[in-house]
């Protein structure tokens, strides 16, 4: 294997605690060297050997430094993702990548220039839940598919805290926090859509930004794929809804890698990105003399490793990135469209 590559992480907030530096720390092909730290230094207590920066100006400026991870609020990623490559760095961005679908071209033509990688951080591509269902897909078992119904739901009837999610500002409201992981999740199933609609509503009392988003996308062969998600459901419902001419699948959300993440398991653990029983999806299939017939499907093993294992592969062997930057500018096309 080649020299690991030497990693940055602007923030040591949640996702930096939950989503990036155990990966970075676990998988061989990276070193984790460096992050961001405002005010509380913690990072060291769990790696002692990393540096702790200030600022995200001095940790880019190190030279050290090979690839940034931005994981910053939504309207600094542009910033921040271009002052790295100016810096001769690779980058890793979070979603959305970028507010607008003029910065994100930018960015993807100046990394071109530089010659370095600019990379979508699109983690749910790789959660139990989304891999049950491509397979289902991939199957052909639901015959020609009719519909498709994915969401993603929460319960959050006050505002939170995280103000550039809360108030009026480029890249706030839930289409933009929640919107990249669902339409992500469609491009790697369907493609992209040849016509869609949006909605967004404002339910929650005094909010400011939209706390519910709903998309209808129009692809070939008249199939109708639909996205909603929501602050306002008290009780889930399934993730993924797919009707097809031969069959029906519905599986709820699986979320098992964030929570094993939060009890400090580490990935290297067997047992992380197995769901636990009754989370399997059911698929429900009719034969010719109107016999249906339904199987429990559990889902596999997961892990943000082999995202990881995709960015190694991407900045050391140069192989295709799994997120395609024309898929990220059709996401974001569709995010800020009116």
């Amino acid at each position: 294997m080649q020299k690991p590559i030497r990693t940055g992480i602007l923030s040591f907030g949640m996702s930096g605690k939950l989503f990036h530096t155990p990966f970075v720390a676990a998988h061989p092909g990276f070193e984790l060297y460096a992050v961001v730290e405002r005010s509380e230094k913690t990072a060291q207590l769990r790696f002692p050997e990393i540096k702790s920066y200030n600022s995200v100006a001095e940790l880019i400026a190190d030279p050290a430094i090979e690839l940034v991870i931005i994981n910053t609020p939504n309207y600094t990623h542009f910033e921040f993702a271009q002052k790295a490559l100016r810096a001769g760095k690779h980058v890793l961005v979070e979603k959305p990548f970028t507010v607008t679908t003029a910065e994100a071209k930018l960015l993807f033509k100046e990394a071109k220039e530089l010659n370095l990688h600019i990379l979508p951080y699109q983690n749910r591509r790789y959660d139990s839940d989304f891999l049950a269902a491509k397979d289902i897909v991939d199957s052909k078992k639901l015959g020609q598919l009719v519909e498709a119904h994915i969401r993603y739901d929460r319960y959050r009837y006050t505002i939170g805290p995280k103000v550039f999610k809360e108030t009026p500002m480029p890249g706030s409201g839930l289409l933009y926090d929640l919107g990249p992981h669902l339409l992500d999740m469609v491009f790697a199933l369907f493609g992209e859509p040849l016509s869609w609609t949006k909605t967004l509503g404002y339910y929650r009392p005094d909010t400011q930004v939209d706390d519910y988003a709903y998309l209808h996308l129009k692809y070939p062969e008249n199939l109708q794929v639909f996205i909603t998600m929501s602050m306002l459901v008290v009780e889930q419902q399934p993730a993924f809804v797919m009707n097809g001419t031969k069959g029906s699948y519905f599986k709820h959300r699986s979320d098992i890698q964030e929570t094993q993440l939060l009890k400090n398991m580490s990935p290297d653990d067997p047992l992380y990105g197995i769901e636990l029983p009754g989370k399997e999806g059911i698929l429900s299939t009719i034969d010719a003399g109107g016999q249906i017939t339904k199987t429990s499907i559990p889902p596999g093993k997961a892990s943000y490793l082999n995202l990881f294992e995709a960015v190694y592969q991407t900045i050391r062997a140069d192989k295709p990135y799994p997120v395609q930057e024309e898929q990220i500018i059709s996401q974001i096309t569709i995010l800020e469209s009116k």
